[in-house]
């Protein structure tokens, strides 16, 4: 009995969330953020998606841990899908991680130093992100299909979409290849809607373009 009554109340507010928001979006700009564990295609993603709607990338997508240290941000993208279309501005949010150690940039021959800097950054970055959170009005959290989506990380940033009952998208990245398991990631997560793409491929992206406008009517 108290699990149903917890869902209803749930339920209620985000309805109530999702009210608000209809009767304000035409008064301020959309905000769409890229949430993630380092390294799991974050601003491949930001990419695919200014270089569909704009013709242009976002920012440098790298295999170095932490290459986006900052809050990226690209205004005013239109984007159509089904007949319907949504303005929006993407932020592009550096990767989360409950612990950065310089040593782990030192095997991509940074020097120590340097590394010691990224680390910094780095965390500076995370808890930018972290606050970005509330100005929100959707949150694409980018999962590595490859990985074993149940860990520390993921587990805190939907706990703290949740908190904030930010309207969230999970995206399986990663699917064209051959160790991709969307399905594990749909079974630890059921709650959520989950969409299976390749930032870098492009495949499923207009599945994902519908999800973002469903998401935001």
């Amino acid at each position: 009995m108290a699990g149903k009554l917890k869902r209803f109340r749930d339920g209620l507010r985000r309805k109530i969330r999702s009210i608000i928001n209809a009767m304000f979006r035409k008064k301020k700009d959309l905000k769409i953020g890229i949430y993630g564990p380092v390294n799991s295609g974050k601003t491949t993603l930001a990419n695919r998606i200014c270089v569909d709607w704009l013709g242009e990338e976002l920012g440098i997508a790298s295999v170095i841990p932490h290459e986006t240290r900052e809050i990226q941000v690209k205004e005013k993208i239109t984007m159509k899908a089904d007949g319907k279309s949504l303005t929006f501005n993407l932020i592009d949010t550096p990767g989360i991680a409950t612990k950065i150690d310089f040593e782990n940039f030192l095997k991509y021959g940074i020097k120590r130093k340097d590394a010691k800097q990224r680390a910094k950054e780095a965390t500076k970055g995370v808890i930018e992100s972290i606050k970005w959170l509330d100005n929100m009005d959707l949150v694409m959290v980018v999962l590595d299909s490859t990985r074993d989506p149940i860990n520390q990380v993921n587990i805190t940033i939907l706990g703290n979409l949740d908190a904030r009952d930010i309207p969230l998208i999970i995206v399986s990245n990663k699917i064209d290849l051959k160790s991709s398991k969307t399905g594990v990631i749909r079974n630890a997560f059921p709650s959520y809607r989950t969409i299976g793409i390749s930032a870098k491929q492009g495949n499923n992206m207009k599945d994902l373009y519908k999800s973002m406008l469903d998401s935001l009517k």
